[in-house]
């Protein structure tokens, strides 16, 4: 348990990716603060889960991640009651689908404020923290988007590069303070979120599930096989590592093959 001493945030981590990387920093023994939406007595169970993983402390925060006060305040808690942070991950996402024509502006507003400026907030609010301990692990969730573009997908593709940048202008500003800041760029990962789309799209397009799938879901994953929150999550323990500490400012794929076109 290298992880033992530390404090982890991971937001949207109630389920999916997110869950996964909280669970995989527990199991290390680091006290685990998640976040995000689901019902009272599922989150608390979770909670309970992973204090029983780590043997130490794991809170719920129900903090609004379009806020910046409540973002700092997530931070300033997590301090208080279990010290650090040491690690933050930001995972929190939303997305919406439409061409630019189209594309609603409070939809633009939201997946820009939760995609790209929360992780902001969030690092601004961890990083004097970090500093004082003189160690810390900024980890967040981009995506092959971070690196590529798809129709219909302005706003999420324009966030996703832009927590790249900000990444990267992170690690250099950090990187003589022990601390690293790096992305996560999945493709297409296995979640319930994923998963549900499916009969819809079976219905819409008139295809198997596997056609689904295969053509629809992982078209541009060669590998065709999606990835795993657990994969990711394990990307994310390693990068916590000391065998890790060279790794910063990096945008890390982990998509099957697709960016590699």
């Amino acid at each position: 348990m290298f992880l033992r001493g530390k404090t982890a945030i991971v937001t949207g981590s109630t389920s999916g990716i997110g869950l996964a990387c909280a669970r995989a920093l527990a199991a290390e023994g680091a006290a685990v603060v998640i976040n995000g939406f689901g019902e009272a007595a599922a989150i608390d169970a979770e909670r309970e889960k992973l204090a029983g993983l780590s043997g130490a402390a794991a809170l719920y925060d129900p903090a609004d991640m379009t806020r910046p006060e409540e973002i700092a305040r997530l931070v300033q808690r997590a301090h208080d009651e279990l010290g650090g942070p040491d690690i933050i991950v930001n995972n929190a996402g939303v997305q919406f689908v439409s061409q630019v024509a189209e594309f609603p502006n409070e939809k633009w507003d939201a997946i820009l404020a939760i995609n790209l400026s929360s992780p902001f907030h969030m690092m601004k609010a961890a990083i004097p923290f970090m500093r004082e301990r003189k160690w810390g692990r900024i980890i967040s969730t981009a995506s092959a988007h971070s690196l590529v573009a798809s129709p219909n997908k302005a706003a999420y593709v324009a966030a996703k590069h832009g927590l790249s940048g900000l990444t990267k202008t992170v690690a250099l500003e950090v990187a003589r303070d022990g601390i690293t800041a790096n992305c996560i760029s999945p493709g297409y990962v296995w979640t319930p979120l994923v998963e549900n789309q499916i009969p819809d799209t079976m219905k819409a397009r008139g295809l198997t599930r596997e056609q689904v799938m295969n053509d629809v879901l992982l078209a541009a994953q060669p590998t065709k096989e999606f990835v795993t929150p657990e994969q990711v999550a394990a990307f994310a323990v390693f990068l916590c590592r000391e065998e890790a500490k060279a790794i910063t400012g990096a945008n890390l794929s982990m998509d099957g093959g697709w960016t590699a076109a």
